[in-house]
């Protein structure tokens, strides 16, 4: 599992470096509750090292459970093979040595500053820093990735993984976010001066009058909604009529746009995550999405649909419900019962006012409860 600092970590350097005065904010913050999200990262995460471990077979490892997230065919064949077989492209050779799940620190330097780096290794004078991936939104670069730099920095310190960077010519960040792998190649010089930054801004960090500052760092801030630089964007925002600035207002406004949005996108996401923990937000309820139309089973609804007189040929790719029916009706032969069923595809925030009926979260919870069990 993997372990972090709640000073600063691999995931929170950039942010601290750009605004040291978010540590003290952040740490007023309640911590947000595990997405699915996150709990999928962690149960490939912990699959992969224990594969590298023990060199079983990754199959073997299909059905195992994290907090309710499966480990499926599906998250096997498209996350957690291309993830492994890219350890084959890199060392074709098998001259890596290399260690996983790494606790890395700096030690008397930045005491409690710490992280977990997914794979440090070493093919004689490279250093390489490896990090997976599993998200599927935001694509991750490898250049100036100030995670990866975090990492390779506190290896360096850390006597368990010094061996891999000490002493290398250069330094390969490789992340790895299937189907994508990007790769960057750098030098020890340019991860000491990260650690420089690093080091003064947990040092201003430390301080009662550390600086705020405002970014695109602040997109996965946890302290958005106490922030006193996003609040006073947000107020500003509700007082003023936009279309009454000038120009240069206009200007300055613009670019606050992604913070507000952010400042938006959050409010809505921690209003679902409290919801979906069963905590109440006055005014608001969570409701099924939309339902579209699926096939309950797809080889009893080709079976079916050919009995009723549709060609093979027709059917040889079985398309929506509402393609088929197109079909049908061009045949006049009416849909054969209990092929379909409407399926939500999964919540969404509404007022409680709306005429939709709330969504029941026991079940979620029930199935990430029984997930602990297993």
């Amino acid at each position: 599992m993997a372990q972090h600092s709640t000073i600063v970590g691999g995931s929170t350097a950039k942010r601290v470096i750009n605004c040291p005065g978010s540590v003290a904010l952040v740490q007023q913050v309640p911590p947000k509750p595990s997405s699915s999200y996150a709990d999928e990262g962690t149960l490939l995460h912990n699959v992969i090292a224990t594969i590298l471990e023990t060199q079983k077979d990754p199959r073997d490892f299909l059905g195992t459970m994290h907090n309710g997230i499966e480990l499926t065919e599906d998250r096997l064949e498209r996350k957690l093979l291309p993830a492994l077989a890219v350890l084959d492209e890199i060392d074709p050779d098998g001259q890596m040595e290399y260690a996983v799940e790494q606790v890395v620190g700096f030690g008397d330097t930045l005491p409690g500053v710490f992280g977990s780096a997914d794979l440090v290794g070493r093919i004689g004078n490279r250093g390489i820093l490896l990090d997976w991936k599993f998200g599927d939104g935001v694509p991750v670069e490898a250049e100036e990735n100030p995670q990866a730099l975090f990492y390779t920095a506190a290896a360096l310190r850390t006597e368990a993984t010094r061996w891999a960077f000490e002493g290398v010519e250069t330094v390969e960040v490789i992340i790895v976010q299937p189907p994508h792998v990007r790769r960057w190649v750098t030098d020890l010089d340019r991860v000491r001066r990260f650690e420089a930054e690093l080091i003064m801004a947990v040092r201003q960090a430390q301080q009662p009058d550390a600086p705020l500052a405002t970014g695109d760092h602040c997109r996965w801030c946890a302290a958005k909604s106490i922030c006193p630089l996003v609040n006073g964007a947000v107020e500003r925002a509700k007082r003023e009529n936009i279309k009454a600035v000038n120009i240069f207002r206009l200007s300055e406004a613009l670019a606050s746009i992604d913070l507000l949005e952010g400042w938006i996108r959050d409010a809505r996401e921690m209003a679902v995550e409290l919801l979906e923990a069963g905590v109440e937000v006055p005014g608001w309820k969570l409701v099924p999405k939309r339902a579209t139309r699926q096939w309950v089973n797809e080889q009893s609804a080709l079976t079916a649909l050919t009995e009723a007189g549709c060609s093979a040929t027709e059917l040889t790719e079985l398309k929506s419900p509402a393609q088929v029916e197109k079909v049908l009706k061009k045949h006049k032969i009416a849909m054969p019962e209990n092929l379909i069923t409407a399926v939500s595809s999964g919540d969404t925030l509404a007022t409680a006012d709306d005429p939709r009926p709330a969504s029941l979260q026991v079940g979620r919870h029930l199935t990430a409860a029984l997930g602990k069990l297993v």
